[in-house]
């Protein structure tokens, strides 16, 4: 029997295809963004901890007491705004399905989200399965803003979401004070949702803040924000995220959530409730990261890639104009297999797959590995 496909436009995703690509050449991954170096050992202990403790049947829908009281207190201390542990706080399977909820609560046949390009992957696909039109606007090369006059004139009658990424996979840029101040008079004047994928709100570089939905009371009371722990902790295959939305918004969010994985690892989430007590593993980690950005870009200055900006998450554009004018499609693929160092070509993020001859380098990675990739970077 044949399948007629929801999602005909979809295939395989290019974390995949890099990824393997780059283990069938044996070249440095540097494309698919999760660590080579280990979760804090200390985590480690705490999850077997509670797995001995016998912490592995299900886990409450909405998530551990302790882990939701965990988020709440730091959100309140972070951005100082408060949120119910009971009907605003929701512990999701990696912070992929809190999107895919979120979307999926709000978003009905024939209404629009806005969302902006280069985008993660998963956005357009959700929007698409709840008979949605993705309304994709392109931030501005190369520093990767938003031009907000655009986001006005593409807002019409039948907009219901607007999905923002900060700071932003694939770009590195993160949302300022301005912006700030142009989405609240947007919110102002427009009954729209918003949707802050907030993963990497803990990796910001050269002393800027991150800009958190959860910050400003207007914008929070229209916001589902998403974050994981994933990135914080260096334990991406975990997958244990969450989303603090207002009461009316959960309650439409979990009635997705509860059918789509009900809940998630037991002793992880308690695991890390208990890490959170170390509030420097997470209030160091910008400073941490800042030096992997910096090594690998010392370590290319005499190469001919030229350094996009990045100001926040854990990768770094490079422009290859002056060495090629090759697709960056295929330059990503001759890269890994002639040059042994594997990338992500940003053009795969757009709807009309601009090319602007960049191409997007996980600096998640032990020096050493940095180290050697630059090396072959440089020899190009």
């Amino acid at each position: 029997m044949k399948i007629k496909s929801k999602l005909p436009n979809v295939g395989t995703t290019i974390f995949t295809i890099m990824t393997n690509l780059s283990n069938e050449h044996n070249a440095i991954n540097l494309s698919q963004g999760f660590p080579d170096f280990d979760v804090p050992p200390e985590l480690i202990s705490l999850v077997e901890k509670y797995m001995r403790k016998g912490f592995n049947q299900y886990a409450p829908m909405q998530g551990v007491l302790p882990l939701r009281e965990k988020i709440a207190q730091k959100i309140k201390k972070l951005y100082n705004a408060t949120y119910d542990i009971d009907k605003e706080i929701t512990i999701t399977t990696g912070a992929t399905e809190a999107l895919f909820a979120a979307i999926t609560a709000v978003v009905h046949k024939g209404d629009e989200v806005i969302l902006f390009d280069p985008a993660y992957d998963s956005y357009a696909p959700a929007i698409e399965l709840s008979g949605g039109k993705p309304v994709h606007i392109k931030l501005i090369h190369p520093d990767y803003s938003i031009d907000w006059d655009q986001v006005k004139n593409q807002i019409s009658s039948k907009t219901k979401l607007l999905i923002l990424n900060s700071p932003h996979n694939p770009a590195g840029s993160v949302l300022s004070h301005d912006d700030i101040t142009e989405l609240k008079k947007i919110i102002e004047n427009y009954d729209i949702f918003i949707l802050s994928d907030e993963v990497y709100e803990h990796i910001i570089f050269d002393g800027k803040k991150h800009e958190s939905m959860a910050r400003y009371p207007e914008l929070a009371e229209k916001s589902f924000v998403v974050s994981s722990f994933g990135k914080t902790y260096h334990a991406t295959g975990w997958k244990i995220g969450y989303c603090a939305a207002p009461k009316n918004m959960t309650k439409e969010f979990r009635k997705i959530h509860q059918y789509l994985t009900f809940s998630s690892n037991t002793s992880v989430q308690l695991a890390y409730a208990a890490f959170l007590d170390d509030e420097s593993a997470y209030m160091n980690l910008a400073s941490f990261y800042q030096k992997k950005r910096d090594l690998f870009r010392s370590k290319l200055k005499n190469s001919r890639f030229r350094v996009i900006p990045c100001h926040g998450s854990y990768f770094q554009l490079l422009d290859y104009s002056q060495i090629s004018t090759m697709a960056d499609t295929r330059f990503s693929r001759k890269l890994t297999m002639e040059h042994k160092v594997a990338s992500i070509p940003p053009s795969v993020f757009y709807k009309t797959k601009d090319d602007y001859k960049v191409l997007r380098f996980c600096f998640a990675k032990k020096d050493k590995t940095l180290e050697e990739a630059a090396l072959k970077l440089c020899a190009i």
